[in-house]
């Protein structure tokens, strides 16, 4: 098995999603309580904020580790760097 540059910190990554995932419920129960719309909104928002931060800590990781270690190895490391920028291009178009 290949150690992914985000093992380090899997655990911290591991409890932020169990937060996110807890926050995505509240949202649930407040459109079922029929909370007011703007507070919904509001919770969207900070899950949203929440998953980005999830995936650019991802990425930092990907580009220090993955990217990094392909360079270094004299691997083909185009390839890691075109895969790091699709994964950027979609982070930015969401």
């Amino acid at each position: 098995m290949n150690d992914h540059g985000y093992i380090g910190d899997k655990d911290r990554y591991l409890a932020r999603l169990k937060r996110i995932e807890g926050q995505t419920r509240g949202i649930h129960r407040m459109i079922d309580e029929n909370a007011y719309c703007i507070d919904i909104l509001t919770q969207i928002s900070a899950v949203n904020a929440a998953l980005k931060g999830v995936a650019l800590g991802l990425l930092d990781d990907h580009l220090k580790h993955c990217v990094a270690d392909a360079m270094s190895d004299g691997q083909e490391a185009d390839a890691k760097i075109e895969e790091a920028s699709a994964a950027i291009a979609r982070l930015v178009k969401s």
